[in-house]
């Protein structure tokens, strides 16, 4: 059966195809066999040529090693959002990849000859995964002359040697669209190593959302498996509270290397907040708030408002007022309401929109009270203030929330020190 080459039928979205089988002799010259030099005959693949007649092997770019990085490893089934097991891949006649098989049998029909298995082995697979709700889960990145050792469905009646196919490498988009928490889900599933693999095909913001939903002690081990540069990039994508938490637990040398690998800004804020003891309102508190003097307008502090998240991606429910918004530790004198702001005049000020019966916390407060006093006001977010009443920062309710867990359901990490 002759079949277009793979490359001129393969469209964005659209169905992958085996793109080469690389057959390997007995002095070990490779050849790369595309689907135009073979026909097939009763589930078997014949040679239309000589071997001498076929081109080497050449690297083509974003292909996969069935055998490496496909076959007897782990994938994720995006549906079902779990790790799976290759146990075989499933190829149509026009060598169109079907999906994948997670049974018994399908490593059976895989690693005995075709003769042996009988009819039984030329059966649809019992365990299927669509080739398009899976993601491969991939230890490294392969040689261009990697293949698949002769174990596949084209294995029985192979011309001679060896043969390997390679399949194109399927997108990463699929996962990106899962909710952070069930890709979370997905990695307390899976290994600190995969994990972290699985993290470095992501961008930033999405692997710092997914980071911060995985568990203390996993937390850790991800971090340590990613490189310094791809953990700091992760890092900064996060809030300071965070980044502050995940390096508390980490061994000093390596929390000092990714500190030194952030913005100056960065990591001084991030150190302000390593002072504070662990379970205290100091220690829940983030820096990622926006402060402004109480003569600004309403339209300025919506504008204001806008550029702080665009710049800092953060959710700002609350403006606090502040007698300075340019000293380093302004005294709080006020909160205004993100819904008030909406349906204030543009000319009013901050100043005249403020609540000014303020409810706030010291930094040494106990975690638990702080918690406690969020749900008593029914606040989104608590102003940490010092004896002078300086602003130092919020709590928000989300981490409040994590004191009320059991440990073992908590995304803030317990620090070290």
């Amino acid at each position: 059966m002759l079949v277009a080459p793979a490359q001129a039928r393969e469209e964005p979205g659209g169905p992958t195809y085996a793109s080469a089988l690389l057959v390997e002799g007995q002095d070990g010259h490779r050849w790369r066999v595309t689907p135009l030099a073979v026909q097939v005959r009763d589930h078997t693949l014949v040679l239309r040529m000589a071997l001498p007649e076929l081109p080497p092997p050449a690297a083509v770019e974003n292909e996969i090693s069935l055998a490496h990085e496909v076959l007897d490893k782990q994938a994720v089934d995006l549906e079902r959002r779990r790790p799976v097991r290759v146990n075989d891949v499933c190829l149509e006649p026009d060598w169109r990849v079907v999906g994948i098989d997670t049974s018994t049998w399908g490593l059976l029909r895989r690693l005995m000859p075709a003769w042996l298995l009988g009819a039984r082995g030329r059966e649809a697979p019992g365990s299927l995964i669509p080739w398009e709700r899976l993601e491969l889960l991939r230890e490294g990145e392969p040689t261009p002359e990697e293949g698949l050792e002769g174990k596949g469905r084209g294995g029985a009646g192979r011309p001679e040697g060896r043969a390997y196919e390679e399949l194109r490498r399927p997108p990463s988009g699929p996962l990106a669209e899962l909710r952070p928490a069930d890709i979370a889900d997905i990695i307390h599933q899976l290994t600190p190593a995969q994990g972290a693999r699985l993290l470095e095909g992501l961008d930033d913001e999405t692997a710092a959302d997914i980071l911060q939903e995985v568990d203390t002690e996993r937390q850790t081990y991800i971090l340590e498996k990613l490189s310094a540069a791809r953990a700091a990039a992760i890092l900064r994508a996060m809030e300071p509270d965070e980044v502050a938490d995940l390096l508390a637990r980490l061994p000093e040398e390596r929390a000092q290397e990714l500190l030194r690998l952030l913005t100056p800004e960065e990591s001084e804020d991030v150190r302000e907040l390593l002072e504070y003891a662990e379970n205290s309102a100091g220690g829940l508190m983030t820096t990622d708030y926006l402060a402004l003097s109480g003569s600004r307008s309403s339209a300025e502090a919506l504008e204001a408002l806008r550029r702080h998240i665009l710049d800092q991606g953060g959710h700002a429910v609350y403006i606090y007022v502040v007698d300075d918004e340019e000293r380093d530790e302004p005294h709080l004198l006020g909160v205004v309401s993100i819904w008030n702001l909406l349906v204030a005049s543009p000319e009013q000020t901050l100043q005249e929109l403020m609540h000014r019966d303020l409810v706030t916390v010291r930094p040494e407060a106990d975690a638990l009270n702080v918690a406690e006093t969020i749900a008593k006001y029914n606040l989104l977010a608590v102003p940490v203030v010092n004896d002078e009443g300086a602003l130092q920062g919020i709590v928000t309710i989300d981490d409040a929330i994590d004191v009320l867990l059991p440990p073992e359901r908590r995304r803030r990490p317990l620090r070290r020190y």
